[in-house]
């Protein structure tokens, strides 16, 4: 059973304040993962991790001069569907929330699963995403 829109709204508004698209259904991420260019995508979550430091490393690393064309999210354990067909992208990575995919013409030249993210100060994790823009963008 997903969880209540109204526990993950204020997770979510965290991310589309700067920008990030959510994808709600499997054929939104089928849609931006089809495109050209450089997507990132968040596998945003309601843990502790997520809340300390994947959305705010995400949200420092949007004010960065070079950024993907795209940026959205889907949110486990509420977009279940969208987040299941994510994860079909990447099939060979084991399920990881939140976790934070960067895709160059539909492919993934950059993951960071949760083992990276967990007791990362956000600041940290914001400087290895702007690295991965400097490179990919």
């Amino acid at each position: 059973m997903p969880y209540s829109p109204l526990l993950v709204k204020p997770f979510r508004d965290e991310l589309t304040v700067v920008g990030v698209k959510e994808l709600t259904t499997p054929e939104s991420v089928d849609e931006i993962l089809k495109e050209n260019g450089v997507t990132m995508i968040v596998v945003n979550s309601v843990c502790g991790c997520a809340a300390g430091s994947a959305r705010p490393a995400v949200k420092q690393a949007m004010e960065h001069d070079k950024k993907p064309n795209r940026v959205a999210s889907v949110f486990a354990g509420q977009d279940l569907e969208a987040t299941a067909r994510f994860r079909s992208h990447i099939a060979d990575i084991p399920p990881s929330s939140p976790s934070i995919a960067l895709f160059k013409d539909q492919e993934l030249v950059y993951f960071v699963p949760k083992h990276r993210i967990e007791g990362r100060d956000a600041t940290a994790l914001a400087n290895d995403l702007k690295s991965v823009f400097d490179e990919f963008c």
